[in-house]
């Protein structure tokens, strides 16, 4: 059977009808590059540097309702004790402080420390604190007296620090 040619227009149309379409779709895309360039302008905008420092969050003044969560003699403490590390990432809000690796004069030994403050009281159970040393190569954990004496030395900096400011403020 012969079939009229009239049939196999509408097959064409059909074809031509979805490549404009699949060509439209494609062109919608174009704008790829505006939406990237805003995204870029939002996140500049979002990292701009105000003349607010994080030191405020301390003192307090610019607004009231906005603290840090961890104790501001213990964080100070912390950063006087392990001052002879090199300190490698430190973050007042979740009260997380981690040197490098730094050698100790009084054994030669390489150590680096890593301090937790869980909680805004000054207090020994708001203080963590883990000590490593090098031993061939790898980090080894030192031993529960060496990181409670670490503790103790920034327990009795953080002390020292509040006494001093009462005096000040008297």
């Amino acid at each position: 059977m012969i079939r009229p040619l009239t049939r196999s227009r509408p097959n064409c149309l059909a074809a031509a009808l979805a490549v404009v379409t699949l060509g439209l779709l494609a062109g919608c895309n174009g704008d790829a590059d505006l939406q990237a360039e805003r995204a870029q302008e939002r996140r500049a905008v979002e990292n701009e540097m105000s003349d607010e420092s994080f030191f405020d969050l301390f003192r307090n003044q610019s607004q009231p309702d906005r603290q840090v969560a961890v104790n501001r003699y213990l964080w100070q403490a912390s950063l006087d004790i392990l001052s002879f590390l090199p300190i490698e990432g430190a973050d007042p809000f979740s009260g997380l402080l981690v040197t490098g690796w730094g050698r100790v004069a009084s054994d030669g030994g390489v150590y680096r420390v890593t301090v937790y403050i869980s909680d805004p009281a000054l207090d020994a159970a708001s203080l963590k604190v883990a000590g490593f040393r090098q031993a061939g190569g790898r980090a080894v954990p030192v031993d529960a007296a060496a990181n409670r004496a670490l503790e103790d030395a920034i327990l009795t900096r953080a002390r020292q620090l509040r006494i001093a400011e009462a005096g000040e403020q008297r």
